[in-house]
């Protein structure tokens, strides 16, 4: 789960494609940018988003 869903800048829905994302690149098997690609998202605001993002949830509620 992504919090934001929305790109801050545009707008853009990028949470759909959150999942996917964490666990193609931050597993370290490929590169970021190449799965940010693969996935579509192209204007570097949401590129941004996506790459700088760190999920609290596990932070904040680590019971689940």
């Amino acid at each position: 789960m992504m919090i934001p869903v929305r790109c801050f800048t545009c707008g853009t829905v990028i949470s759909e494609h959150w999942d996917e994302f964490k666990q193609r690149a931050r597993d370290g098997n490929e590169d970021p940018g190449e799965v940010l690609d693969d996935l579509g998202i192209e204007r570097h605001c949401c590129r941004r988003m996506m790459v700088s993002h760190r999920d609290l949830v596990d932070v904040v509620a680590p019971y689940q």
